[in-house]
């Protein structure tokens, strides 16, 4: 057999080998650092026998299968510990997850964040055993009597899910044993650099209707180097928590009247009108007309559109005068009807068509996270139509848009493909026209990209930006779709340079995706030290006593009739002490309004970027700061202060 290997490079044996051997047949090293391997595209077991000509990867904590499966056996080894130490505790699942894994365990007394030290030192103990891990497989009854035989509950039920015909297959590691699908590593010796993180509540299998169990939440890496960076990250990211400072800062708030439904506060307002203010400005720029449709449609027309039988279960009805309404979650029907109130030539095509719409979608109570997950929130959508010939012409457009929002606010971003989902509507032929063009379109741009399989709308391909904030993590913002299908079901036309009637091809696209969740993310990402064009106060004017308030009204007024976001601090509070709270909320600049400064006419400025910056005539303070404002440039710090620490 040949097995044909990454990086082109082929192997042949004459005889059935595991995925391990082959490792160390390329080398010890690679053997070593082997977590799984992936066979014709499918993550193995390194203990998988290839018996056949195949394309392999040998996958290491650097690939996603390896660190899944390098974290996947931590849980099991911390399923071990907690059986060790608390026979008496039922066990669920143990999953990796995109940050580290988790296990959900059921206890009558709840374990507690003083346990999970314990935990971890039992952990480390058989890590330091060398357990090695062996797969077995069982038939399905004798897999349910083992389970009964563990008093394991949990799985028994899980295997009792599973056909009739189902070979059950186990992982063993010393005395532990659990009921797995893998893969996993082949000894627990490489697990050194581990962290078991939180505790949390979640339903068994997912559903309110099932008992409560307790998830263990806990992370891994191969080095103690790159875990202590994480758990960095983690703590910074507590500090940066957007509900934490959206409340401190006064910017927006939630309410036990309207679960994941936000309510922006009059700073919060300035923030969000300073994003739509810039928002706007690109899109003219870009050639985009705004529009703004109805939230509430009729039945016929999500039927029209599919979303009622492909998206039903996360819309909101009602009933009007006897019929069938929803409270539209995306805003592309109600382009559709823009694009359709009246006849279009080719001559009008493309119509960029943008519209930051008020939707609503159903999510579960246990999902929502304060403006990154909510059940209401402005989309910045466009809905672009055009003849086949413009398509690749206006994805590039959309992408460079992106790019450019993007680079504004300092994110770096990566790009995915992603192809036809199984839950899907339209022929092969269009599917292959629309992943066609979206993958040309990239190609040309030369922008790297990762194709995310079975990961589009169920009307088209879809191309996805990630963005990646200044502590590292990354949010999925942007989006290009290309759909065939809308325009088929709503029987949209134009008409050709030929006389004859077309269909037109409509690409739906977002930039900041949810205004709410992109805000969130900035929140975050500048820790509330929003650059000055987008702060919602950018000036503080602090008098140093009563004395000078008339003269800090002056300096005030000025400023708003510059059209600066400026407030005063009018309390009779020393000077030292209204500078740390300024400090505190963040705010770009203070002016300091006392006798020296009225008898000059000047003000003293005190800036977040580089602390006392020395007096100024207060028209050139304006002058100077109504340019950083409409360049939007976010000022760096050049001197570590108080206000930037």
């Amino acid at each position: 057999m040949i097995i044909t290997l990454k990086d082109g490079s082929t192997k042949e044996y004459s005889e059935p080998k595991s995925i391990i051997e082959i490792a160390a047949d390329i080398s010890e090293g690679l053997a070593r650092m082997a977590c799984a391997g992936e066979v014709n595209g499918e993550v193995e077991d390194l203990r998988t026998v290839i018996d056949k000509d195949c394309n392999l990867s040998i996958l290491t904590f650097n690939d996603e299968g390896g660190k899944a499966a390098f974290r996947h056996t931590t849980s099991h080894i911390m399923a071990q510990a907690i059986k060790r130490l608390y026979p008496e505790t039922k066990l669920a699942i143990g999953p990796s997850i995109a940050d580290g894994f988790y296990y959900d365990v059921d206890r009558e007394t709840p374990l507690t964040s003083e346990d999970l030290e314990k935990i971890e030192a039992e952990m480390k103990k058989i890590v330091k055993e060398d357990l090695k891990l062996e797969r077995f497989e069982l038939p399905r009854a004798e897999a349910i009597a083992f389970m009964k035989e563990k008093e394991e509950p949990y799985k028994v039920e899980l295997i009792e899910d599973l056909p009739e015909d189902a070979v059950i297959s186990f992982y063993r590691q010393g005395e532990f044993t659990d009921l797995c699908a893998g893969p996993h590593l082949m000894s627990t010796k490489p697990v050194k650099a581990f962290k078991l993180t939180s505790l949390a509540g979640a339903y068994w299998r997912g559903s309110e209707k099932n008992k409560m169990l307790q998830r263990i939440y806990g992370t891994a890496f191969t080095k103690k180097a790159e875990l202590e960076e994480y758990l960095h990250m983690i703590e910074e990211a507590k500090k940066r928590d957007h509900r934490k400072l959206g409340k401190e800062l006064g910017l927006f708030m939630m309410s036990e009247d309207g679960p994941g439904f936000p309510f922006f506060l009059p700073k919060g307002m300035d923030l969000k009108n300073a994003l739509m203010d810039y928002w706007r400005e690109i899109h003219r720029k870009a050639g985009y007309v705004e529009i703004s449709t109805p939230i509430i449609l009729n039945r016929r027309l999500w039927e029209t559109s599919g979303h009622w039988d492909h998206y039903k279960e996360n819309m909101y009805t009602t009933v009007i005068d006897d019929e069938d309404y929803a409270i539209k979650p995306m805003n592309c029907p109600g382009g559709v009807l823009v694009y359709k109130s009246e006849p279009r030539s080719y001559r009008d095509l493309p119509l960029r068509l943008a519209e930051v719409g008020l939707v609503h979608r159903h999510e579960k109570s246990g999902q929502l996270h304060g403006l990154m997950r909510v059940r209401c929130f402005n989309q910045d959508d466009a809905h672009i139509f055009m003849t086949p010939e413009q398509i690749k012409d206006e994805i590039k457009g959309v992408a460079n848009l992106i790019d450019q929002v993007y680079k504004l606010f300092g994110f770096k971003y990566h790009v995915e493909l992603s192809t036809r989902p199984e839950d899907s509507m339209g022929s092969d032929e269009d599917w292959e026209v629309a992943t066609e063009g979206l993958r040309g379109a990239l190609d040309d741009l030369g922008l790297d990209y990762v194709v995310n399989e079975g990961d589009g709308a169920f009307y088209g391909p879809k191309i996805d930006f990630h963005l990646e904030d200044s502590i590292g993590r990354t949010w999925q913002c942007g989006t290009i779709q290309l759909d065939f299908q809308l325009p088929q079901r709503f029987e949209l036309e134009y008409t050709g340079a030929d006389g004859e009637k077309h269909r037109p091809i409509m690409i739906h696209r977002v930039v900041y995706g949810s205004v709410e969740r992109f805000i969130g993310i900035l929140i975050e990402h500048f820790a509330g030290a929003f650059p000055t064009w987008l702060a919602p106060v950018q000036v503080k004017v602090l008098p140093i006593s009563d004395k000078y308030a008339d003269y800090g009204k002056k300096v005030l007024d000025a400023l708003h009739e510059a059209g600066i976001r400026a407030e005063m601090d009018t309390r009779s509070e020393k000077i030292g002490y209204k500078i740390r709270e300024a400090q505190g909320q963040k705010i770009p600049y203070m002016l300091i309004a006392g006798a020296k400064e009225e008898e000059a006419g000047l003000v003293s400025v005190r800036s977040r970027f580089a602390g006392d910056e020395g007096q100024r005539s207060l028209e050139q303070f304006i002058a100077d700061i109504k340019e950083e404002i409409a360049s939007r440039v976010n000022r760096p710090v050049t001197v570590e202060t108080k206000e930037n620490k």
